[in-house]
């Protein structure tokens, strides 16, 4: 696999102010993703480049898809499901009623179609934030949420393992990607360590996803690319660098899933900073990668 056969083009200039949470929708050959700070999700069809946005009332960090259909989102402090068709929502369950600055950062179904998602304090400025102030939940089908553990900074990037039986995450000031033992049956998690830490130049890790070879892709806030990493061996197999600084996350997608798509943002970036990355804010597609991933989950409640 030579490097130079990998092929990296802004498929949507959409000037997010913080785009995240990619998901592929294979049902409308459409790619989703939210602007948190815009309070939109957005769908884009690969197919036509049309673009379909919906304005929420408050910040939305996460979007995925839902069984019965529309799809299911993170508002403010609140799991909530769309209708993408009449654009109404209906508020599912909430947390962290105590802390009024907080919001939800990045969310993710898992393979038994409970939505994962954690939360942060509303940031001053990009990543300055009131530290430990999050926390890591999930809503299961049945609409009765789970808290697993607290003192989180800024909630970010999760996965499962091909088998199920690891869950990984990132918190992002830790600068680390951490994984835990996984009961799909009861959504429990133990035993947390570390399977990488970030180098200097990779900055922040932010959104993350698996490859069908079990490998991690995680995105770096601030280091500008996608790093690939081996969880079992702690070690960097790769690193794919992008036109623009804030790359936040990414997902694989198209009709194989063989596609990357990355979203990143615009917001904390300079004037003269946006002359030199013009790209900042749209949606990235990654070709030639060499591996595939796998579609996601959809929420069963």
């Amino acid at each position: 696999m030579t490097m130079s056969s990998i092929k990296i083009e802004c498929v949507l200039p959409e000037h997010c102010r913080c785009g995240e949470s990619p998901v592929w929708e294979e049902a409308s050959n459409s790619l989703l993703f939210v602007d948190i700070p815009a309070k939109r999700v957005c769908q884009w069809d690969s197919l036509t480049k049309q673009v379909q946005r919906v304005t929420m009332d408050a910040p939305v960090s996460s979007v995925a898809l839902r069984q019965s259909g529309g799809y299911v989102v993170t508002i403010g402090t609140k799991f909530c499901a769309l209708n993408w068709k009449n654009q109404s929502v209906v508020v599912l369950a909430s947390v962290d009623q105590d802390k009024k600055n907080n919001r939800f950062n990045d969310g993710k179904v898992d393979p038994a179609g409970r939505y994962f998602a954690g939360t942060m304090a509303e940031e001053t400025a990009p990543a300055v934030l009131e530290r430990h102030q999050g926390a890591l939940y999930s809503l299961f089908p049945d609409h009765h949420v789970k808290k697993y553990f607290d003192q989180v900074d800024i909630s970010n990037g999760l996965d499962w393992s091909m088998d199920h039986k690891i869950f990984y995450y990132i918190d992002s000031l830790s600068y680390s990607v951490d994984a835990f033992d996984y009961d799909l049956q009861t959504g429990k998690i133990s035993n947390r360590r570390s399977v990488y830490k970030l180098e200097k130049d990779e900055q922040i890790p932010d959104g993350m996803c698996i490859d069908t070879e079990g490998k991690l892709w995680v995105a770096c806030y601030n280091g500008g690319r996608v790093i690939r990493l081996d969880p079992v061996t702690g070690k960097r197999l790769q690193t794919v660098k992008l036109p623009v600084d804030k790359t936040t996350s990414c997902c694989f997608g198209g009709k194989d899933y063989s596609e990357m798509y990355v979203t990143c943002a615009r917001d904390g970036i300079d004037p003269q900073g946006l002359l030199k990355q013009p790209e900042a804010g749209g949606i990235f597609k990654i070709t030639g990668l060499g591996v595939k991933g796998i579609a996601p989950y959809p929420y069963a409640g």
